[in-house]
């Protein structure tokens, strides 16, 4: 049904077709859905997902149909990224297609109705996590994730800390010297007992970044990190007349880049933090090659734009047997096989 409405979908621009695929979502029922191959059952930090491929934060920012998602086959899902005010975001246009090389670029700037009015759609659900960020206009944005975190921590099973958008003059310094104020002041909103904690970074590092996010990550009380989110760079080779425009490139161009950046936390961390790959997933071999290469669950977004909903399905279904063809009894064996060779 897809490949049908896919023609129209694409005859809209990208942001109005994204809000009439939530509008659709929201007719959808939120039953439990499909089964799930017991070898695919996922562990880490406190949390357990029935598969391990997760709805990557961005698609359902205000919360509004993450039971849906659930329902499409996804394993976990996270909402947001949520900010404490509302706020618009960037100027329209500010979602471009490149549709020949299944990528997307957007500059939206955390355009969400803000914590209040998200709030009452959260629920306490295992799987249900909630990306929180800062306002573009705060004065300190150290605080507005320490309240994003004591807002959700009641109704989500883990928070995550974005601070890698490049859509937001100056967030991706909070990477560098700030990121131990950011990851105490987070830590204390969660309070004892809170949620885990994951900390979502960019694929734009360099070795001596990864080394500082890694040292204060494991001086933190952080739980995992989330790696990665889109990247500034622009690989040779792009197509059409959008591949220039300024904000975050994702979709497949950024697979490779992204899971050279996973991998170098792997190496760095290992095993003493769990991580989950993003970036560019759009098939059951690249979820996997995440996971060999040290990821403990894998999301996923821009895909689906070009794929359709039943991407996670089918990719959940192709890792059962690429598992079982390696001969691995659980996900957890095939975490990071790549790394530790």
């Amino acid at each position: 049904m897809f490949k049908a409405f896919r023609p129209l979908l694409f005859r809209l621009d990208a942001e109005t077709a994204h809000s009439v695929t939530l509008k659709a979502l929201d007719w959808m029922p939120s039953g439990p859905g499909p089964s799930n191959d017991p070898l695919l059952e996922t562990r880490f930090a406190g949390l357990a997902f029935p598969n391990p491929v997760g709805l990557a934060a961005g698609f359902d920012k205000d919360a509004r149909v993450w039971r849906q998602m659930l329902a499409l086959g996804f394993g976990f899902v996270e909402v947001g990224t949520i900010t404490p005010k509302p706020q618009a975001g960037n100027p329209r246009p500010r979602i471009f297609r490149i549709a020949q090389d299944e990528a997307v670029i957007n500059r939206l700037g955390f355009n969400n109705g803000g914590l209040e009015a998200a709030l009452p759609r959260l629920a306490q659900h295992g799987r249900l996590g909630v990306n929180v960020g800062a306002n573009k206009d705060s004065p300190d944005r150290i605080a507005d994730y320490a309240a994003g975190v004591r807002a959700v921590r009641d109704s989500a099973a883990w928070i995550t800390l974005n601070i890698s958008s490049p859509n937001t003059p100056g967030l991706r310094g909070l990477q560098g010297d700030a990121l131990p104020e950011l990851l105490a002041a987070a830590a204390e909103a969660g309070g004892k007992g809170g949620p885990p904690l994951f900390l979502k970074v960019a694929p734009d590092l360099d070795a001596q970044q990864i080394d500082a996010i890694v040292d204060a990550a494991l001086a933190s009380r952080l739980s995992g990190l989330i790696v990665s989110n889109t990247t500034i760079a622009r690989p040779p080779g792009l197509h059409g007349p959008h591949s220039g425009e300024t904000g975050g490139l994702s979709g497949q161009p950024l697979f490779e880049p992204s899971t050279a950046v996973l991998r170098e936390f792997a190496t760095r961390l290992r095993g003493r933090l769990p991580l989950i790959g993003a970036g560019g997933v759009g098939s059951a071999e690249q979820a996997y090659a995440k996971i060999r290469a040290g990821a403990s669950a894998v999301q996923l977004y821009t895909a689906m734009v070009y794929q359709g909903p039943r991407l996670p399905a089918r990719i959940a279904a192709g890792l059962s047997i690429l598992l079982r063809r390696d001969g691995f009894r659980s996900v957890g064996e095939a975490v990071g096989v790549d790394v530790k060779r």
